[in-house]
């Protein structure tokens, strides 16, 4: 049994980690074993998403004095066992994660989704599941806010590249005459 000083920590922990979280994805996994929890964990932290197994009492406690605490639908979330992932770039990934590791086949199915939480909001399970984790990615928005600025730029340089491409035509179609003419 872990020491009151010790409940204190993890609870900081948890707490630190929710305020520094853009998304947070609840997960059950009972009726998963090892090895798949073992890669489930490899996928997080390989994306930086930071997973943990942790009392519901400690949720509790560290969710305390903030917009989610006595949240019925979460509480209703908090019950069982419960696994904590929280996203702190990317606010999709951890759903994605969780999602694409669910297709893979029938035993993953059985991690389910518990609930969520996005910008101190409350996800059920299916908005975790259909809208978090359709969302784009950082990356995604950056290349498409990208081409959005690009794209005037490169009209802007075809409209003054036309006047001068269309004069090296009419060139060309001289030069071609003049030859044809003299050939």
């Amino acid at each position: 049994m872990a020491s009151r000083e010790q409940k204190a920590e993890v609870v900081d922990s948890i707490k630190d980690n929710f305020s520094k979280a853009t998304s947070v994805v609840l997960l059950s996994f009972a009726g998963i074993n090892v090895p798949m929890i073992t890669d489930l964990r490899s996928r997080f932290r390989d994306a930086g998403v930071k997973y943990k197994v942790v009392k519901n009492n400690l949720v509790r406690q560290a969710l305390k004095g903030g917009p989610l605490e006595n949240h019925g639908k979460l509480d209703e979330s908090l019950r069982g066992m419960t696994g904590v992932a929280w996203s702190f770039d990317d606010p999709s990934t951890a759903a994605k994660i969780v999602k694409a590791f669910r297709k893979e086949n029938e035993k993953q199915e059985k991690l389910s989704i518990k609930g969520g939480i996005l910008d101190q909001s409350y996800l059920t399970p299916e908005q975790v599941e259909n809208q978090l984790a359709s969302l784009p990615g950082k990356d995604e928005l950056r290349a498409s806010l990208l081409a959005q600025l690009m794209a005037p730029a490169q009209t802007l340089v075809r409209q003054l590249m036309a006047p001068m491409q269309n004069l090296v035509f009419a060139l060309d179609a001289r030069k071609r005459q003049l030859e044809e003419g003299n050939g």
